[in-house]
């Protein structure tokens, strides 16, 4: 069609109101009090009310009750000249159902430009607004499985460790990722901690940490040390979803005053003296979990006591506009200055670092985790002898044992001890390999026993056929003790027990230093 043609047509009396009832959009006209002049067919078909049923009435009448005084408002911002875009909001048909609507209002004009009515276009938006509340529900029913699972990893109260954790899931894109960390008591008094991250964020990588959390777990569990649980974690990894997954593993032991640690593409340990001095752990990076080839080493360093270690992940210190190294810095002095301010308290130090490091907690892009770990004091007593395999050194190992009792005042619990000791040297004489290592200590809280020999398979617990002899011993100690396992040494194994010696029902005798706390 020509321009002419066009313009000819445009001039054509009623042309316009035609193209007006034609569109496909609601448009209803008003005067500046709100009284409806025009109403086309695509308003009937919305609202379900005809033409001479609300020309001449209020518009008003579309009004949900809870919105009854929004179009005063509306028509005083058109009067003043506004012209308000897709406004969304609420209307209601002629059978009482109420519509999402989304409105656009504009004012019309005379030619001298004084403002008389309102055209308003309207289009339905309730079919988007439920598709919308539903993918919010889902995105918040997903973000809080999510969560679960990584909360399934809190720390817990670890006897002789005291510790304070933040978890911030993120509050963009899919919300809750990867992270994880994990209190393990591995027994004899020493304690395992984990913390990784797996890549990407939302359900799969948080079902993918869950794995890997319970996995880690169970193998710390077992005993196995360090570099041998990564090695492990590693070929589990291949297999999952989101194979690349970076984490740091550190088994603790204060009362040999030493702890081992493996790290697989993890940011670095921070370690927090007891005058507040911040280093970082000489640990070998490694590669990440998944990517295999490489073996990871584990090294083992000094454990003070009233030392305080800080793990943590990416999200803490990694951001778009800032270089990793003078965040690693500021986070070094934060916890510097939060340790010789409020003397090693925990909880208070963390929120220091989550006030510095995270201060805006509505824009961070990554989860934030951050585990910090203390060991207040170390055994009270400690004492080693070493035996030959031969089997008088079950009635030798007895008697040093009754004599660091008597030496410690723990003669009350020397019974048990003393019982579960012969049965351990017992079983290593008839079917290990000497010389033998005979290790007692004592915390407030328990006394440990640990015989350590020459051969590399593990003792189990079964049940024997009541014509053996054999098979006994085991089911004893696990009877008698109140915790009991074995794990590899340098040279071959190292079986232990320990037994309460503080009151069962919580440890209410244990001083404040020795009360672990969880954040």
């Amino acid at each position: 069609m020509s321009v002419q043609k066009l313009r000819d047509t445009g001039s054509r009396p009623g042309f316009f109101r035609e193209l007006v009832e034609s569109s496909q959009d609601a448009i209803l006209m008003k005067t500046l009090d709100g009284q409806i002049t025009f109403w086309n067919a695509a308003a009937q078909r919305l609202y379900g009310y005809a033409p001479e049923d609300v020309i001449g009435s209020h518009v008003g009448m579309l009004l949900p009750p809870d919105l009854k005084d929004e179009e005063a408002g509306l028509l005083e911002q058109i009067a003043r000249g506004v012209r308000i875009e897709h406004y969304e909001t609420r209307r209601t048909a002629s059978d009482g159902r109420v519509l999402d609507v989304d409105v656009t209002l504009w004012p019309i004009r005379t030619r001298d430009g004084s403002i008389t009515a309102v055209c308003s276009l309207m289009r339905d938006i309730t079919g988007r607004k439920r598709a919308e509340a539903e993918l919010t529900r889902l995105h918040a029913q997903q973000r809080q499985i999510s969560l679960a699972l990584n909360l399934m990893g809190n720390a817990r109260q670890i006897p002789g460790a005291l510790a304070a954790s933040r978890y911030l899931p993120s509050t963009q894109g899919q919300g809750v990722g990867g992270d994880w960390f994990d209190l393990i008591d591995l027994g004899a008094g020493r304690v395992g901690v984990f913390v990784g991250d797996v890549m990407g964020r939302g359900m799969d990588a948080a079902v993918v940490m869950g794995q890997l959390r319970s996995a880690a777990r169970a193998l710390a569990l077992a005993g196995l040390p360090p570099c041998e649980v990564m090695q492990t974690l590693d070929a589990f990894t291949r297999d999952l979803p989101e194979p690349f997954v970076t984490c740091v593993y550190l088994e603790a032991d204060p009362a040999r005053g030493e702890m081992t640690v493996c790290s697989a593409g993890h940011l670095p340990v921070l370690l927090i003296e007891p005058d507040a001095t911040v280093s970082t752990l000489p640990v070998p990076t490694g590669i990440p979990l998944g990517v295999g080839g490489v073996p990871h080493q584990q090294v083992r360093l000094p454990l003070r006591a009233g030392t305080t270690l800080t793990l943590y992940t990416d999200g803490l210190v990694e951001t778009s506009s800032s270089d990793i190294e003078q965040r690693l810095k500021l986070l070094t002095t934060v916890l510097e200055d939060a340790f010789a301010t409020t003397g090693g308290g925990l909880e208070s130090a963390a929120d220091s670092v989550l006030r510095t490091l995270v201060p805006d907690t509505d824009t961070y892009a990554d989860d934030v985790t951050l585990l910090l770990v203390s060991f207040p004091t170390a055994p009270l007593e400690t004492a080693e002898t070493a035996l030959d395999c031969e089997a008088v050194s079950v009635p030798a190992g007895r008697r040093f044992l009754r004599a660091k009792l008597e030496e410690w005042g723990l003669t009350d619990h020397a019974d048990t001890a003393l019982l579960l000791t012969s049965e351990l040297l017992t079983n290593a004489f008839r079917h290990a390999r000497g010389p033998f290592h005979l290790r007692v200590w004592h915390s407030v809280r328990e006394l440990g026993v640990e015989i350590t020999d020459r051969s590399t398979p593990r003792p189990r617990a079964r049940l024997a056929a009541s014509t053996e002899e054999d098979g006994r011993g085991l089911c004893l100690v696990e009877a008698l003790a109140d915790a009991w396992g074995t794990r590899p040494s340098a040279t071959g194994k190292t079986v232990w027990f320990t037994t309460l010696i503080a009151p069962a029902d919580g440890d209410a005798a244990v001083p404040p230093a020795l009360t672990p706390a969880s954040g």
